[in-house]
């Protein structure tokens, strides 16, 4: 079917045209995944709330706002994708699904999170990238069993004291935010292996090098006058990393040196459906 008369089908809210556009899915896939991502939807089918041995549900780079509150019905989901959509808020029936354990909301138009996502405590990814966050809600540290959290290109400015709580948290990303200096609370954080505050507006780096657990800080496209101190072993990438030396100091004054341009970091994007 091609892309322009899916997106024809996509206004019609009959249940014929909705079913027309997952084609042939009838009965819950063998693998207890299915994929529906840019098939233009502007609303869940009901019929995918009736698989209810269903694991993963990838509704990515479609035009949703809402969910049904028969997605309840899934009880048994662990990975779901709801990025690149068009939702302001997340549908609280998103906080029944007790089983997740990844949650993509990134590329949406989300100003907050509900109280409600903290029942979501098998929760171990959450991808909040490019959203309209001002402030990374509280709600979030309250996610004990969080490792890998994505905040990049929002609108942070520092974050909550809180997250030192969520001490299985290994992987944080921070890069394309408002942040004027390195977040305090990360200082207190042993456990961290990964920190990316890549093109923020951070001027000054206090020493990384008591974190006994990081294997990477990234910190390029910052207006910084030092590297971050790090224990031996720890991969910088940025400024004055291990490629090229610290800056000099004649006069007081700090003497810039012509850096290259930093390896590409993981992209951020989600895995491929398995």
């Amino acid at each position: 079917m091609g892309n322009s008369l899916k997106a024809i089908v996509a206004f019609v809210p009959s249940d014929e045209c909705q079913k027309y556009l997952l084609e042939d899915l009838e009965e819950m896939p063998v693998d207890k995944m299915v994929d529906l991502s840019g098939r233009q939807l502007r609303r869940l089918p009901l019929h995918i709330c009736s698989f209810r041995e269903l694991v993963k549900l990838y509704l990515s780079d479609n035009n949703l706002n809402h969910l049904p509150p028969e997605l309840e019905q899934l009880q048994n989901l662990q990975i779901l994708a709801l990025d690149f959509n068009n939702f302001k808020v997340l549908p609280l029936v998103v906080c029944t699904l007790k089983q997740l354990c990844i949650l993509y909301l990134g590329n949406n138009k989300l100003c907050s999170l509900p109280l409600e996502l903290r029942l979501l405590q098998n929760l171990k990814t959450l991808w909040l990238e490019s959203n309209c966050l001002q402030f990374l809600p509280e709600v979030v540290c309250e996610l004990s069993l969080l490792k890998t959290l994505h905040a990049g290109s929002n609108a942070l400015r520092t974050l909550p004291p809180q997250l030192r709580c969520l001490q299985e948290l290994r992987t944080i990303w921070l890069s394309g935010n408002l942040l004027s200096e390195f977040p305090p609370v990360l200082l207190d954080m042993p456990f961290l292996e990964v920190i990316d505050v890549d093109r923020n507006s951070i001027r000054f780096f206090p020493s990384l090098a008591h974190l006994p657990g990081l294997k990477l800080v990234i910190y390029d496209h910052n207006p910084c006058r030092n590297a971050p101190k790090v224990a031996k072993g720890v991969r910088r990438v940025g400024r004055w990393s291990e490629e090229s030396p610290e800056p000099r100091k004649r006069s007081g004054a700090v003497i810039e040196i012509t850096l290259d341009e930093k390896p590409s970091p993981p992209p951020a994007t989600k895995p491929k459906p398995e």
